[in-house]
């Protein structure tokens, strides 16, 4: 299937935006492209009539537009896994303290679907509609840990292993080791693996043919909750996705 270089090139500019870079001069557009600042002009106008990109009157710098928010929101309340959850992980969060999270496998990345900040939480990295690598997180490793070994393959092939701290799997090897318990025990565990002092366990969630369509999670500080108090945790949450994975048609005859 051909690829519409126009469309592909516009997708890319949207692409350049992030938490980091919430707004852009067309030079810095231009340069990260590679591209003429006069074709580069003519493709920010082209989103900027459709309202996929704005820009800033005081100092001239291009930022997203509200309706790619207007189109993310018609995405995130379509997803029925979200309206099912969101009182478990308010639930989990106010039993707990913690920072709940749910998550879903977009192409070979988690995205955070929704998010319940805990009253004891400190951890920032999150928000809805952020990435994150399976290789590092325990939500990511739920999400793949019962692909099949196809879908794994496709996954795993030109994964980049980037290493977050000390302690995160930078091989397809260990990674594999790491799934094959995640399947065993029936949830996963990011022993400051993607952050830094922070500790997170997860378990899936299933539908009506069984399958792990999102990962839940809850999200610690290794300086306040020890593996006493994170057992204890991870049992509310076992009991919690049971319930959310029926709700979802997960019934007995489907369970193993």
């Amino acid at each position: 299937m051909p690829i519409i270089q126009a469309v592909e090139r516009a997708l890319k500019i949207l692409d350049l935006f992030d938490e980091h870079d919430m707004e852009l001069k067309i030079t810095d557009i231009s340069e990260r492209m590679q591209l003429h600042k006069s074709t580069v002009h003519s493709l920010l106008k082209t989103l900027q009539v459709h309202g996929y990109i704005d820009q800033n009157p005081e100092n001239g710098k291009y930022r997203l537009g509200m309706k790619l928010f207007e189109r993310g929101n018609f995405v995130i309340h379509g997803l029925d896994i979200r309206k099912v959850a969101k009182r478990y992980l308010v639930d989990l969060s106010m039993k707990t303290g913690q920072t709940t999270h749910l998550v879903i496998l977009d192409d070979k990345e988690g995205v955070y679907i929704d998010k319940v900040e805990g009253p004891q939480a400190t951890i920032l990295y999150s928000r809805i509609g952020r990435r994150i690598p399976v290789h590092s997180s325990g939500v990511g490793k739920v999400l793949i840990a019962w692909k099949s070994e196809k879908e794994l393959q496709s996954i795993l092939k030109g994964y980049h292993f980037v290493q977050q701290t000390p302690q995160t799997i930078t091989n397809e090897h260990d990674l594999r080791l790491e799934l094959q318990k995640v399947r065993e025990q029936g949830y996963a565990v990011d022993n400051q693996e993607n952050e830094p002092g922070v500790r997170c366990i997860a378990v899936p969630i299933r539908n009506h043919q069984g399958q792990v369509i999102a990962a839940v999670s809850i999200s610690t500080l290794v300086s306040r909750v020890d593996d006493r108090e994170l057992e204890q945790f991870l049992q509310l949450l076992k009991a919690a996705a049971v319930e959310m994975s029926e709700q979802m048609g997960y019934g007995i005859s489907t369970r193993g």
